[in-house]
């Protein structure tokens, strides 16, 4: 998300950027200016009401490891202006011990050892300080949810079934923890969908307990710029897929942790669309091609279309949703879309409303 940040080093994820030279001081300027309290203002401004925060579990853990500490201090920043603000949080463990998927999200690059005994533990143990923190009743004012794990993938070193176990003994030891009978613990589907998880939320969910209000949820992830094929459709078709979604849902809390507005298409001036990131008519703009300043109103519009098909769809068969990132390059940065008026003056507001009704607009 901020490449920058890497120049002139060979460091590849943050593990291998916290050995470089000077990486104490270049992260401290990256914590200090990267999410501000002006970002809090301008998130709660144009109408959202949650944040979801993802952080390391070094930041409460670092020992064996080069990981530089001190990120925890600024989740307590971000949760005080969320606060101030009128914003709730989702505190997202968004990095496990060992790796839970081996990309550089996870923090480490490379091989995936979360499943090994010893890491599975201490995944358990930082969701335990985290929860003793913000799980407290001095929180619940601001703090919803905590999340378990973020993208722990399913195939090689790891087992789906061993995600489920664990997923159901982290719960327990948050929930013993938690003084905040109301904290929603969500953990990330494991790319297996919501379904998946049915029998688990089931159990967890059950009506009969003494607090029969969900305290469960999934975390689901629903991105059209990542896979092949999904490289191959017009931006009708991808809104299409993004209505199709709701028909899919399992009945059970899900939040969509991740999605983005980009999506690999063209828009030629005449607001015809083609998949990909080439064209060849005088005028067509190519979203991963073009920085979103100087997006025509064709791409706009497109790109409109699309986020507010989705958010249609999320809001009627999720518990909320969340765009990846505030903060980001192109088309993946929310601040600088709504900047740049792509998405409208507010939240509620929709160009296109009924895009996934029977009145469909046309792309």
């Amino acid at each position: 998300m901020t490449p920058d940040l890497f120049e002139n080093t060979s460091a590849v994820d943050q593990y291998t950027f916290d050995q470089t030279d000077g990486a104490a001081a270049k992260l401290q300027h990256h914590w200090d200016t990267y999410f501000t309290e002006s970002d809090v203002q301008q998130i709660a401004a144009w109408g959202l009401n949650a944040l979801r925060v993802p952080i390391g579990y070094w930041a409460y853990n670092d020992s064996n490891t080069p990981y530089i500490s001190g990120a925890d201090a600024y989740m307590e920043k971000a949760i005080g202006w969320a606060r101030k603000h009128g914003l709730k949080v989702l505190v997202d463990c968004h990095g496990s011990a060992g790796s839970q998927n081996g990309y550089d999200n996870s923090g480490r690059q490379g091989d995936v050892e979360w499943q090994s005994e010893e890491n599975l533990q201490t995944s358990i143990s930082v969701l335990e300080t985290i929860t003793e923190k913000y799980g407290s009743a001095s929180y619940a004012d601001v703090v919803f949810a905590i999340q378990m794990v973020n993208e722990p993938i399913s195939w090689g070193n790891n087992n789906f079934n061993t995600t489920r176990t664990w997923a159901a003994e982290a719960y327990a030891a948050i929930k013993a923890k938690a003084t905040n009978p109301h904290l929603i613990i969500i953990t990330h589907d494991a790319f297996q969908g919501p379904a998946s998880w049915t029998s688990l939320s089931t159990i967890l969910n059950d009506p009969s307990h003494a607090n029969s209000t969900p305290t469960f949820a999934i975390d689901t992830h629903l991105y059209q710029n990542q896979e092949a094929p999904d490289s191959r459709l017009t931006q009708s078709q991808h809104i299409a897929k993004a209505c199709a979604w709701s028909t899919t849902t399992a009945n059970l809390p899900i939040y969509v942790g991740e999605f983005s507005a980009q999506t690999n298409i063209c828009v030629n001036p005449d607001h015809s669309t083609v998949a990909g990131s080439t064209c060849w008519v005088d005028g067509c703009q190519c979203s991963a091609n073009v920085e979103v300043k100087a997006w025509s109103a064709p791409l706009k519009r497109a790109t409109r279309m699309f986020f507010e098909a989705q958010v249609e769809t999320f809001e009627r068969a999720a518990r909320g949703w969340f765009l990846w990132s505030w903060s980001g390059p192109g088309g993946w940065g929310m601040r600088e879309l709504i900047a740049e008026g792509v998405l409208g003056a507010s939240v509620g507001e929709r160009e296109f409303p009924g895009l996934c009704g029977s009145g469909s607009e046309s792309v």
